[in-house]
């Protein structure tokens, strides 16, 4: 409790026409607000959808620690977070480990939810290159980076996937010239996704057409329980020439500005 330095008797008592002003004001006050929100051409529970448009893209990266070398390169890692931090970075980088597939080990970092123009002014590319050279590159070599844009028509989610302790990581190549027949196929099972499910086809970064298929779940029993959702649509198999799926843990010490859960 605070400590007013003194007694009742010493602190001055505001009159009731005080009072009265003090309350009318703060009507005044609630009214405008009131009036402004019922003004606004866009309602509030539209501004996630319109952000999702305007800032459809993500980067995903990979990172093969070194054989032998996975706690150094952790740590080192986390230093490298701490030149973001330092350089007032704004972007939230997300991090997991692979730990069920033929990557095992292997570290995935993402930033998601940017406009293209974003890609344009990250963080110094020299500091941000020379911080690495001393604290990643010695632990871990770069085998992946790709561009990719949020196809919300495919999807069930914002296109920021929520930041639970599970991810299930799928990835699909796609035999040459066959992205409209499998997204035709895709968006006609999309209203019967089950939980989060967050479509991204690669714009730039390997080999094409190439989708990818993000599911965060709170538990590895919530994958496997769901192994139905898993399946792809009747009819795409034909169009596909490799699925890899993969199961990932997001490691909150090596991520950045990750956003609450709700």
């Amino acid at each position: 409790m605070a400590d007013f330095g003194g007694s009742l008797s010493q602190i001055d008592v505001w009159s009731s026409d005080s009072m009265l002003a003090m309350r009318y004001r703060w009507l005044l006050i609630i009214g405008a607000l009131l009036v402004a929100g019922a003004a606004s051409s866009t309602p509030l529970v539209a501004q996630p959808a319109q952000r999702t448009a305007d800032k459809p893209y993500a980067r995903i990266a990979i990172l093969r620690p070194h054989d032998g070398d996975t706690v150094d390169f952790e740590a080192g890692y986390i230093r490298h977070l701490e030149f973001h931090r330092q350089a007032k970075d704004t972007w939230t980088w997300y991090g997991w480990t692979i730990w069920a597939g033929d990557r095992q080990r292997w570290f995935v970092y993402a930033t998601f939810g940017h406009a293209a123009a974003d890609f344009d002014s990250p963080v110094s590319p020299t500091d941000d290159e020379r911080d690495n050279i001393s604290n990643v590159t010695p632990h871990a070599e770069f085998v992946g980076n790709a561009v990719y844009e949020y196809r919300p028509e495919l999807s069930r989610g914002t296109g920021v996937p929520t930041p639970t302790a599970r991810l299930e990581l799928t990835t699909v190549d796609l035999e040459p010239g066959r992205d409209k027949a499998f997204e035709a196929a895709l968006g006609a099972s999309a209203p019967t996704a089950q939980g989060e499910t967050l479509w991204y086809r690669m714009v730039a970064g390997g080999i094409a057409p190439r989708y990818v298929r993000l599911r965060p779940r709170l538990s590895l029993s919530a994958i496997l329980d769901g192994r139905s959702e898993q399946v792809l649509p009747d009819g795409v198999n034909a169009v596909i020439a490799k699925t890899t799926v993969e199961i990932l843990n997001l490691r909150p010490t090596m991520s950045y500005g990750l956003p609450a859960r709700e």
